[in-house]
């Protein structure tokens, strides 16, 4: 099957981010009109003709979780039913992905149900950034392309003294996402063992590795709170690092998110920008935004001209 026409459409929840990825393939941004109405209902219209055509979604599922996710499964539908001849769900943000399995009893599988109803809109294929669980490409019964912002993040810390630095991965499940970086700066890998008592609330045990005399980035795949960044970072600290440095692909940034870094002894924190930047981070001097714009233009290129993906990732 061929695909002679690219689209690119977006909802509300990250448009300045679709703009800058049709500003990197070169194609005008789809006309469409998404609007709520006073009672909260959300109107979907489509602006132009897709029949045939090969149409791109780039909605994060981020802050307001649930009214970007049904913009998103309202526009796949619309596509569908206007006749576009492949669908695909670009998502630098997958909202629910941290609920992607049963750890307590009586809990839904989230993540599993949200690839679920983006297949039941129309979706034929995906396209994620940095998802919290790689296994969740397995929720899918269609195509999945999992990016990773690694060599978008990675840039600021190439110039750094390397016999001086330590990734750190701030729990056992980043570890594989850590050592990729520590692999790619010729770094040695640190750990920080921690046991999340609550939701959003984690307590630092103890950290594995050398960090004493080091300066220690911590590599996450999302900052929500804070919490366990800061108390990761204190953690270093008190264990002889001599500086900390972080970085992560999604600045959720919920809550006392951005005073608790402003407040912390973190140097600075690198973020992209698959979700809006909150006001308040746009004036934290330690916090530095990067575009993963030109990442995911080179991906949605690559799908349209059917050419391979794969040395996108890392």
């Amino acid at each position: 099957m061929t695909f002679d026409r690219l689209k690119v459409f977006t909802g509300n929840a990250n448009p300045a981010l679709t703009v800058e990825i049709c500003e990197n393939l070169g194609c005008t941004l789809g006309e469409a009109s998404v609007r709520t109405f006073s009672d909260g209902e959300i109107y979907l219209q489509i602006q132009e003709n897709v029949r045939g055509a090969d149409v791109f979604v780039v909605q994060p599922t981020c802050t307001p979780v649930d009214k970007n996710l049904f913009e998103l499964l309202l526009m796949i539908d619309a596509l569908k039913r206007a006749s576009a001849d492949r669908i695909t769900a670009v998502l630098p943000y997958y909202g629910y992905a941290r609920q992607d399995r049963k750890d307590k009893p009586r809990v839904p599988i989230s993540a599993k149900l949200v690839a679920k109803m983006m297949e039941a809109a129309g979706a034929n294929r995906i396209l994620a950034l940095d998802l919290h669980a790689a296994q969740i490409q397995g929720f899918f019964d269609v195509p999945v392309d999992h990016l990773f912002a690694t060599p978008v993040l990675i840039e600021p810390f190439r110039n750094l003294p390397q016999e001086n630095l330590c990734v750190v991965s701030p729990d056992a499940g980043g570890v594989e996402r850590a050592r990729a970086f520590a692999k790619r700066l010729n770094a040695p890998l640190a750990i920080i063992d921690k046991r999340r008592e609550d939701v959003n609330v984690a307590e630092i045990m103890h950290i594995i590795g050398e960090v004493e005399g080091m300066h220690c980035l911590i590599v996450d795949d999302l900052i929500d709170t804070g919490g366990t960044l800061v108390k990761g970072a204190e953690a270093l600290l008190a264990n002889g690092a001599s500086q900390v440095s972080a970085c992560a692909t999604h600045a959720v940034l919920s809550g006392p998110a951005v005073q608790r870094i402003q407040e912390s002894k973190i140097s600075s924190v690198i973020l992209t920008n698959s979700i809006p930047l909150k006001r308040e981070a746009e004036g934290c001097g330690r916090i530095r935004q990067l575009s993963v714009a030109p990442l995911l233009a080179q991906a949605i290129q690559s799908i349209h001209e059917e050419t391979s993906v794969s040395t996108l990732f890392v």
